[in-house]
């Protein structure tokens, strides 16, 4: 195709895009939302992570659990990422992500190169679920395609997220409603469960676990209790592996240490402890494609819940700050 002809393309789907959002029509997301504006976006995000997690490998499993966080209260808004204002009292210290929650610098990384590229462009609550996808990739979990276009909240709340995401001591049938409730079903939920795979938990959130529950492997039980003393106090910052194994691997070892009886949070053995997501589980321990293959597919869905798409939200400049 001749330059001109190029040329000539690229004007009309340029005009074609702008025609679209000037008349209130791109309340969608699709892959290419950044090939005209921003093209240099996904391989510009993609070394901000990768050289993160180069950095610190634990970085992988923080950005895919932040933007769990994110997606699970008011949809994938970027509302995770606020700080608190005079207006609003934000997500940060809620139960699950109080002192918990990590990667936020990662994504403000993100965000001021984006900034000096194509300013007002991309959004916070994109550039977080490709983070999420870029951390998956890199330590040997799956891959899949992004599809784009969220804006980013003007509004976060602590009682939402309260309300709706999962603890480590809930049982299977609220785990099932809380999932339920976003829209997916318990299988989704086992697999996109399977992201403990990889990452570090705090002493404060499986002490229970391991001093007062029976369905635990004894051996197991009395190995984490030597850095997460019965104290309620004492340690409760201790970090222990989810998989002492291949902890910086996305593989379906997760599933394997479920049938053992060594979970390390309360709300990863409930889903195999005799109930109604033993079977799932077995499945992807025996079956690793088929938990990849899941897992992207479970990601896709879970990034898709309740985006804000032009004309609500906003573009923020700082992803802690509304403009």
């Amino acid at each position: 195709m001749a330059l001109s002809s190029k040329i000539a393309w690229v004007a009309i789907a340029m005009f074609f895009a702008l025609f679209c959002v000037n008349h209130g029509q791109a309340s969608y997301l699709t892959p290419n939302y950044y090939d005209y504006t921003c093209p240099k976006a996904l391989p510009t995000i993609r070394t901000v992570v990768r050289n993160a997690i180069a950095k610190e490998l634990r970085m992988a499993a923080s950005l895919i659990r932040l933007h769990f966080h994110d997606c699970f209260v008011q949809g994938c808004d970027g509302s995770v990422l606020l700080k608190d204002t005079p207006w609003f009292t934000g997500e940060q210290t809620a139960r699950s992500n109080n002192n918990s929650i990590r990667g936020m610098e990662i994504i403000d990384a993100a965000k001021q190169a984006m900034e000096a590229i194509c300013p007002g462009v991309v959004s916070c609550a994109d550039i977080l679920t490709l983070a999420a996808r870029d951390s998956s990739e890199y330590v040997n979990g799956p891959t899949w395609t992004v599809k784009l276009g969220r804006r980013d909240s003007t509004t976060a709340s602590r009682d939402l997220a309260e309300a709706d995401l999962p603890l480590a001591s809930e049982n299977l049938d609220d785990l099932i409603r809380k999932f339920y409730k976003k829209g997916l079903n318990a299988k989704e939920m086992v697999v996109l469960s399977g992201a403990h795979t990889i990452g570090q938990a705090r002493c404060v959130t499986f002490r229970g676990r391991i001093y007062n529950e029976t369905n635990i492997d004894p051996g197991f039980a009395i190995h984490r209790r030597r850095t997460c003393p019965f104290s309620n106090n004492a340690g409760n910052a201790n970090l222990a592996p989810l998989d002492p194994v291949t902890p910086n691997t996305l593989d379906n070892r997760y599933f394997k240490i479920l049938m053992q009886k060594k979970g390390l949070l309360h709300s990863d053995q409930v889903l195999f402890n005799g109930g109604k997501t033993d079977d799932i589980v077995a499945g992807y321990r025996r079956d690793s494609s088929s938990f990849h293959a899941d897992f992207a597919t479970a990601m896709v869905k879970m990034g898709e819940i309740n985006p804000l798409t032009f004309p609500s939200g906003q573009i923020r400049k700082i992803c802690s700050a509304i403009n």
